[in-house]
């Protein structure tokens, strides 16, 4: 060994003595920096999303919570209860308006705030104009553009059809944007079997290694016959929440006002809704076959002692169909 090497020698000892009498950094007792919780709800058309977001996000916001509720729905309705009947320019709309003009389009063109509550409208092509799936697609690119990514929210809800099957539609799920879905309902069969579609959705894509569950199904409207809630013990899921049918929610809903306020006469379905939104986990469900979510229902219901009567040639033309031989040739063999 040469004299240099044996200098060096103890010199580099004497260093990883010293970098290993450091004592590690303690374990931090702080509570884990936020992670924005986004949740997807979906139902079917008119079944009460809206009316649920708007008041779920108003008591989120009330509790102290940063909420963004973003429409996803083409009729762009989701944020009318919230503005009291106002509608919001949507950010689709509002997009092309920019781009004709040569501008950018900024936040305050298209995000709203209401008490606490931040909101705003993808919006949709008119009928006939478009895809509406492919406007959902659109709307999220252009929200990454704005920055999506770097928002701070404690939560992020997003408003969902659950009875079109599109593509555009099943984004959040199939590309896991967002980390639990809640299904709205009611007791009545199409909803469940929307409810029941979208379970069978996230059953398909957790197969495929993707991570969205269901958090839940909130019965909206309910008269209390119990097929909702015999639906979320079939699938595997919680009801989050029952709304009930009421006159006084169904006129103050018609006439946009917000029920979900703290110390109201509503306040407290929505305020165990907001705990079980937060605190629900992301179930697997386990969907039904069409058979079995029939049972759900009573026979005289949904119509099960229907016997199924094929029809004939002659049914269809309304008149006697004569069998008129063929002119094809047929070789015999040789």
């Amino acid at each position: 060994m040469s004299l240099d090497h044996q200098h060096a020698a103890p010199e580099m000892t004497a260093a990883l003595r010293e970098e290993a009498a450091v004592e590690p950094d303690p374990v931090s007792t702080q509570p884990p920096a936020k992670e924005t919780q986004i949740i997807a709800i979906y139902g079917k058309g008119g079944i009460g999303k809206s009316f649920t977001l708007a008041n779920l996000s108003y008591m989120m916001a009330q509790q102290g919570k940063r909420v963004l509720l973003i429409g996803c729905d083409p009729k762009s309705d989701t944020t009318s209860l919230l503005f009291e009947g106002r509608s919001c320019p949507t950010i689709i709309e509002t997009s092309s308006q920019k781009k004709a003009a040569g501008e950018q389009v900024k936040i305050g063109d298209v995000c709203f705030k209401r008490d606490g509550v931040f909101a705003m409208e993808l919006g949709g092509p008119e009928v006939g104009r478009g895809c509406g799936g492919r406007g959902i697609i659109h709307g999220f690119e252009l929200l990454e553009k704005l920055g999506f990514h770097q928002w701070d929210f404690d939560y992020v809800l997003l408003d969902f059809l659950g009875d079109v099957v599109c593509g555009g539609f099943g984004l959040p799920i199939a590309r896991d944007m967002c980390q639990k879905v809640i299904v709205v309902g009611s007791n009545d069969l199409q909803s469940l079997y929307v409810a029941n579609n979208v379970c069978s959705a996230v059953d398909y894509f957790r197969r495929l290694g993707g991570n969205v569950g269901v958090a839940g199904l909130v019965i909206n409207k309910d008269d209390g016959t119990g097929e909702a809630q015999a639906f979320a013990d079939a699938v595997g899921i919680p009801v989050l929440a029952a709304i009930p049918a009421d006159d006084d929610i169904r006129r103050k809903s018609a006439s946009y006002e917000i029920i979900g306020r703290p110390g109201s006469r509503w306040a407290s379905v929505f305020e165990g809704l907001a705990q079980q939104a937060a605190d629900a986990p992301p179930v697997r469900p386990t969907p039904l076959s069409h058979e079995a979510l029939l049972e759900l229902f009573k026979g005289e219901t949904v119509g099960r002692g229907v016997v199924l009567q094929p029809a004939t040639m002659e049914d269809m033309c309304m008149s006697t169909i004569l069998d008129k031989p063929s002119l094809e040739v047929v070789y015999e063999p040789a």
